[in-house]
């Protein structure tokens, strides 16, 4: 074939391909005529899906695997809705009950018939769509606010706005697929009596749940701004990035969980980007409600940019919203389930839907990392969109790297200086350790707390919230009293309790104003990973430094946990300090007392709602627990003194509904002590198999921990192992610069090193 051919034949298939593309945008372009009566440019879908990118994932399907799973599962629970009919009952129900889920539903096919439209080319999921917004439509002009009475902002369609926006963000998407299957008259008809009065009624009529910075906002401002960039309406799009100007808000009003709904006057998309965020990635109510508002963060941002590219959304505030979404990943333990920070339900994972955005949505716009790759492999479904499309090419073709989770450090706060949260990994043991700023009204007063996990197992449990989410049977499936009474009070938490009082006496108006400070984070030696923070605020006159290590040593089978709570107060104080662990116990070395009548700990701050179920006295030396749980075994060794107090305790005193999960903890009791230093040791070892029935390495490989030296400027801690070798862990309680050389006499030996800590062998 001669060049001269091979040319006439390129340019004739650049020129078919220019055309069908141009066939595709006037089939997708609206016939809106300006005065002029030119038709406008205004091309649909231009959201999340494009006309482009719709026209690419036609020609690929049936070629990509994922893709073409999720498509066909799509389609499946689509055409199974359309068979058994549109039901759009009048609103009456709480989380959980029937017309709540209904609506629920409703949002989640709406979108997803929307884009079977536009990838299918089946009329059928146009005219599902289309028949249910006019039934959503004949309802809402005269439908009242929701029934129930709960909410500080109800909704109409939902008890609460929060889920009235949940059900915009998605039914704009849906829209947007459909716009060009509708008439001007049926879109005239839809956007003057449900769209427009449903943006007005979130933002406009209910300025307490939109103007400001939370996660309901977000749901807020991305609802408002998505129906306002399908419809091209300038003033819902500003609404949506500023918030609604001149809005005047009480600056002491709170919602329902006690945080102050506008204390600082901002408001909008931006805002609430440029607030919760710190530079790293964290958002502060955390890894639970972050989760929950990536969805609005991501999906309203990967709309802005294809509409309104020139706002370089993806690159506000550093990136930080494609930062955040590494930061989420991390927030996880081995199994992809989110550390239950703050209100945090257990069992969340990242492979819910909202993370499945996060990822495709930061693959394809973030640099295409290919560790995402694993991650979207696993969840086993990809976004059924440009993004979507992105990943599955990728997966297809191999570029797939494991997720390498590793020791990270987070910073809180919008500049990154109100505390953070650090996870040390060796191994299979993960640490969560929380020195971060109070997280707003859903934030818990446990500063200075942690959980350990191995192999995505809780070793030492943190609560998380108490709620029942969506299950109506529980407080319709909202947060019971018991969240506040137990889950946010400082008892409920892995951390120091002084006189049977929450840090900041459990108040939102005094813990808001405070942050622990990082003192140092170390994770470049792998055998010896550290974090230390101080917090100064949470009782008046008394300091708490806590430095947590992870330590991998020859002679233990497995990395163990080194904790060091150190406090300093100006007067004498009562200290609790319980371990919540999970298991069964197998052995002590301390002799303790069960009463016959189970009673209360205390009457308030949590403490009414902890059985006592057992009474020691501490050792000179050591106590130590040893417990067996999803059949491996773990032992707390503890520096006691003979007048500690030794507590087992159990969740469940005064809660008649059994709201609460019934749990054991052993609380370190400490009394009449100003200055005082807690030090333990936690070892994961052997395993038990009850198919062989046998024990393995089921003893501690501890034979003594011991307080060397406990000053202001050092803490020096000696671990003697089974076989004889002792190691000393070095903490500089002051300077703790890297740079910093230190010199120091422990029993007449002297020891000098460089930096935060130092960990030798004493010899």
């Amino acid at each position: 074939m001669g060049k001269r051919l091979q040319s006439k034949i390129l340019i004739f298939a650049l020129i078919t391909n220019v055309f069908t593309v141009f066939s595709y945008q006037i089939e997708n372009t609206a016939n809106i005529v300006n005065n002029d009566n030119i038709v406008s440019n205004v091309i649909h879908p231009k959201l999340i899906l494009t006309a482009q990118g719709v026209e690419d994932i036609r020609e690929q399907l049936g070629s990509i695997p994922i893709f073409d799973k999720t498509l066909a599962k799509v389609k499946a629970e689509v055409d199974a809705e359309i068979a058994a009919g549109i039901e759009v009952p009048i609103p009456k129900d709480y989380s959980g009950g029937y017309t709540h889920v209904r609506h629920k539903q409703n949002w989640v096919i709406l979108q997803k018939a929307g884009v079977l439209y536009q990838l299918l080319d089946d009329e059928k999921y146009a005219k599902y769509v289309k028949d249910m917004l006019m039934q959503y439509e004949a309802i809402y002009k005269t439908l009242p606010v929701h029934p129930k009475t709960r909410s500080y902002a109800r909704g109409k369609l939902f008890w609460q706005c929060l889920n009235d926006s949940n059900w915009l963000v998605y039914v704009s998407q849906a829209y947007d697929c459909i716009y060009n299957y509708l008439t001007k008259a049926e879109r005239t008809k839809l956007e003057t009596n449900l769209f427009r009065p449903f943006a007005d009624f979130i933002s406009i009529e209910n300025p307490q749940f939109y103007n400001r910075v939370h996660n309901h906002s977000t749901w807020g401002n991305a609802a408002v701004g998505m129906i306002g960039l399908v419809m091209d309406d300038d003033e819902l799009i500003q609404r949506a990035l500023y918030g609604i100007p001149g809005a005047d808000l009480d600056r002491n009003a709170k919602d329902d969980d006690g945080g102050y709904i506008n204390k600082d006057g901002k408001a909008g998309f931006l805002a609430n980007i440029e607030e919760p965020f710190s530079p790293d990635g964290y958002y502060n109510e955390g890894p639970y409600y972050q989760r929950y508002a990536m969805y609005p963060f991501l999906i309203f941002a990967e709309a802005l940019h294809h509409v309104k590219p020139e706002l370089g959304i993806f690159n506000y505030k550093g990136g930080v919203l494609l930062k955040s979404i590494n930061a989420l990943l991390n927030l996880s333990d081995a199994d992809g389930d989110f550390f239950p920070l703050n209100d945090g339900q257990k069992g969340m994972s990242y492979y819910t839907s909202a993370l499945v955005t996060a990822v495709d949505i930061s693959y394809h716009f973030g640099g295409q990392n290919p560790e995402l790759l694993s991650i979207a492999k696993e969840q086993d479904r990809v976004l059924l969109d440009d993004s979507g499309l992105a990943v599955a090419l990728g997966i297809k073709n191999g570029f797939q790297e494991p997720f390498n989770k590793k020791s990270i450090n987070l910073s809180d706060g919008p500049d990154g200086t109100q505390g953070g949260v650090s996870i040390l990994r060796t191994e299979d043991l993960e640490l969560a350790f929380k020195y971060a700023a109070q997280g707003s009204s859903h934030g818990h007063y446990d500063k200075l707390s942690f959980s350990l996990y191995e192999k995505g197992e809780e070793v030492i449990q943190d609560y998380g919230l108490a709620r029942f989410v969506n299950i109506e049977q529980k407080g319709g499936g909202n947060y019971l009293k018991e969240n506040k009474t137990w889950a946010k009070q400082t008892i409920a938490h892995n951390t120091v309790t002084q006189n049977e009082t929450s840090h900041f006496t459990g108040k939102y108006d005094i813990g808001s104003l405070h942050h622990s400070d990082l003192h140092y984070f170390s994770s470049e030696n792998k055998n010896v990973q550290v974090v230390s923070a101080i917090e100064e605020n949470a009782y008046p006159g008394t300091t708490m430094l806590r430095t947590m290590a992870i330590i991998k040593d020859a002679d233990f089978e497995k990395p163990y946990m080194l904790d060091i709570m150190k406090i300093t107060s100006n007067k004498a104080n009562q200290y609790d300090l319980p371990f919540y662990f999970l298991g069964q116990v197998l052995q002590t070395n301390f002799e303790y007392k069960t009463p016959q009548t189970l009673k209360p700990l205390g009457t308030e701050n949590g403490y009414q709602h902890l059985f006592v179920e057992g009474i020691a006295s501490g050792n000179n030396d050591n106590s130590k627990l040893s417990w067996l749980n999803d059949n491996k075994f773990y032992t707390l060794t503890s520096v006691t003194r003979a007048n500690d107090e030794l507590l087992f305790t159990r969740i469940g005193a005064n809660d008649p509904d059994f709201n609460l999960r019934r749990e054991p903890a052993i609380l370190l009791r400490r009394k009449n002590s100003k200055h005082t230093t807690f030090v333990s040791t936690i070892e994961a070892h052997g395993s038990y198999s009850p198919v062989t029935e046998s024990a393995v390495n089921s003893n501690s490989s501890i034979k003594a921990v011991k307080i060397l030296l406990d000053t202001d400027d050092y803490t020096v801690i000696a671990i003697t192992s089974v076989k004889d070798n002792t190691k000393l862990f070095i903490t500089a309680n002051r300077d703790a610069m890297q740079s910093t050389v230190h010199k120091l006499v422990v029993d007449q030996k002297e020891f000098t090193w460089e930096g935060s800590f130092v960990l030798i062998e004493n010899k």
